[in-house]
């Protein structure tokens, strides 16, 4: 009989759901939409249904011996409770590992989707082979996980691991999401780059023939997505975006290095996967900012588990303790 995890990544746009072993075998997985727009009933009743599909897809023979849940922070991980996402309306203290636990009889480990994600790198990822990790995610924000002897470290009131709103810059005007200005995930995230690039453009810059091409010659257009295809492209503006974009991670990441560090540091999300033209240029910088004459051996990685990290890192909370 074999035995599986169902793993739950709750997203502000939609829910994956999959069957997991130890081993980092995925099984089965859907994908339904949140409705976050609708309000915290909706959304909740949608986390519900993509439990109950995923289970319904478990073998006869087999068994379902817990429900891993990842959600957006900020998330108290030892009480259960999801305290007040951004992108997921009306969810204010919401004890999700209780409701989930008393609706399908099943033990439930609810923690923050970075954090998550990060132990699943360790476990089956790029991050195999070092048990300690600083995990970034680089996409429509910045999240970070710490795993420190292949655990996750959650501070003093469990609320540890969110370097996404890290100030780098003191004096800058542009205010992150969460209230603080001067955020590295305000400036150097998926968004922060396409707003760089279309500064640029209504400063005057001239467009380039390939930003031309993929953007029809409109900054509305103008995304992190587009311009790692144009950068791919060789375009030189894209590039220059991609390049301080790299700048600005390097110098934060230099930081957690002198703070904390790891064996490794593994990068994945949207942004991440623009690859070398981006990781060189936070390699290079690294050495330069930290005090730690070390860090430039410190491996700065792609992660692994790409597609479907979110369902990995809920289910991967059954195993950080074996």
């Amino acid at each position: 009989m074999a035995e599986w995890i169902a793993g739950i990544d709750i997203g502000g746009t939609k829910i994956a759901a999959g069957l997991v072993d130890a081993k980092g075998t995925l099984y089965r997985r859907l994908s339904i939409p949140t409705l976050a727009e609708r309000g915290a009933e909706t959304s909740l009743a949608q986390v519900f249904s993509a439990i109950e599909q995923i289970l319904r897809q478990c073998p006869a023979t087999d068994r379902v011996f817990g429900t891993g849940l990842g959600a957006p922070g900020p998330v108290h991980a030892a009480t259960g409770r999801v305290i007040n996402p951004p992108n997921l309306p009306g969810w204010h203290d919401v004890p999700l590992k209780k409701l989930v636990e008393e609706r399908f009889s099943l033990p439930a480990r609810l923690d923050n989707d970075a954090n998550a994600a990060g132990l699943a790198e360790v476990l089956w990822g790029a991050g195999k082979g070092f048990p300690h990790v600083f995990y970034v995610t680089v996409s429509t924000g910045i999240g970070t996980g710490i795993i420190l002897d292949r655990k996750i470290y959650h501070g003093k009131q469990g609320y540890a691991g969110e370097g996404g709103h890290v100030t780098i810059a003191y004096d800058s005007l542009v205010r992150c999401e969460c209230g603080n200005r001067g955020c590295v995930e305000a400036l150097a995230s998926g968004p922060a780059m396409a707003r760089r690039l279309r500064e640029k453009i209504r400063a005057g810059e001239a467009w380039t023939p390939i930003l031309r091409e993929e953007a029809k010659a409109d900054p509305e257009r103008i995304t992190a997505e587009l311009i790692g295809r144009a950068a791919a492209r060789g375009d030189r503006l894209a590039l220059e975006v991609v390049r301080e974009t790299g700048e600005l991670l390097g110098i934060w990441l230099a930081s957690m290095i002198s703070l904390l560090d790891p064996e490794a540091i593994v990068i994945g999300g949207g942004v991440a996967q623009m690859g070398e033209p981006l990781f060189s240029v936070i390699r290079s910088v690294i050495p330069e900012r930290t005090i730690n004459r070390a860090a430039a051996a410190c491996p700065i990685l792609p992660a692994q588990l790409v597609a479907d990290v979110g369902i990995y890192g809920a289910a991967s909370l059954f195993l950080a303790d074996g």
